[in-house]
């Protein structure tokens, strides 16, 4: 894979920055659980979770 030229690094570097990074903790079975659902829905993990915490803070607002 050709190396990234500045350009490109600086554009990653500035869409990068506007996410945080939230660790979670979960039990391997229960992540392995939670990727197959979002897998069988075309989801990420990581997409999973947001929309899952969208979806909560929707209702309960």
């Amino acid at each position: 894979m050709p190396e990234k030229t500045e350009a490109q690094k600086k554009a990653q570097k500035k869409y990068m920055e506007k996410f945080m990074i939230a660790q979670v903790r979960i039990e391997r079975e229960k992540y392995d659980t939670v990727k197959a659902h979002a897998e069988r829905r075309g989801e990420s993990v990581n997409g999973f979770i947001n929309r899952i915490i969208d979806e909560a803070m929707e209702r309960e607002a």
